[in-house]
């Protein structure tokens, strides 16, 4: 996959679900042709197929249960949202924790699929725990600062850089993600400067009053 990359969370967010989920998708898809950036998003599972058939960016799951295909009423497959048009996954994220044992699960069935994995770490140490499973992203998030437009790059420069080291130093093959509170291009440029190949962002683009204008703030500072 092409770095550094924004990858876009719809959440369950007014702002990203249906005909707006589908304009907003068009948008980061054409911020990311203009720029010629990796931007990637993460509708919610019901706008997956329709957005996939129609946009060409990269579209991720927001969540997988750790379950193959079966007789397991309302839980999401890695199956099922590779069969919709996505490419890859996150995996617990704050707001759909795993335990550990789950999280390797999920990182397995990845790997079985052929999507990407990004796993979520709200610290350092569970970082350091998912690194041993050997997913694709680890996207450090503490989740105080989610949602709150207060940059973890900016505030905790020290705990990304040696999050980031750490995860290499576990295994060089992983890639690391900056999230949480990213709201303005400074923000991607100091995330960038730790160690990260990008960010995960939600409200700082979806409930932003105007999306296009963040998104290009991110796209100019990368190209910069």
């Amino acid at each position: 996959m092409e770095l550094p990359i924004i990858l876009v969370n719809f959440k369950c967010y007014e702002e990203g679900v249906g005909e707006r989920a589908f304009k907003l998708a068009k948008l980061c898809e054409f911020v990311s042709f203009e720029f010629g950036i990796n931007i990637s998003i993460a509708p919610q599972f019901v706008d997956i197929k329709a957005i996939a058939d129609e946009i060409e960016i990269p579209v991720f799951s927001q969540h997988i249960d750790p379950i193959e295909a079966g007789a397991r009423t309302g839980h999401i497959t890695a199956l099922s949202v590779k069969e919709a048009g996505a490419i890859g996954t996150l995996i617990n994220h704050s707001e759909r924790k795993l335990d550990l044992d789950r999280i390797k699960r999920c990182i397995e069935l990845t790997k079985r699929y052929g999507l990407i994995s990004v796993c979520c770490s709200s610290t350092l140490e569970e970082g350091q725990a998912i690194a041993r499973f050997a997913p694709d992203f680890i996207a450090y998030e503490p989740p105080e600062l989610i949602g709150t437009g207060v940059s973890v790059s900016q505030t905790k420069p020290e705990v990304v850089s040696k999050t980031v080291n750490e995860i290499k130093r576990i295994n060089p093959k992983i890639k690391v993600l900056c999230g949480a509170g990213i709201t303005n291009g400074g923000d991607v440029k100091k995330a960038l400067e730790l160690g990260a190949v990008g960010v995960l962002v939600a409200s700082g683009i979806v409930k932003a009053d105007n999306p296009e204008d963040v998104l290009v703030d991110f796209a100019e500072t990368i190209k910069q």
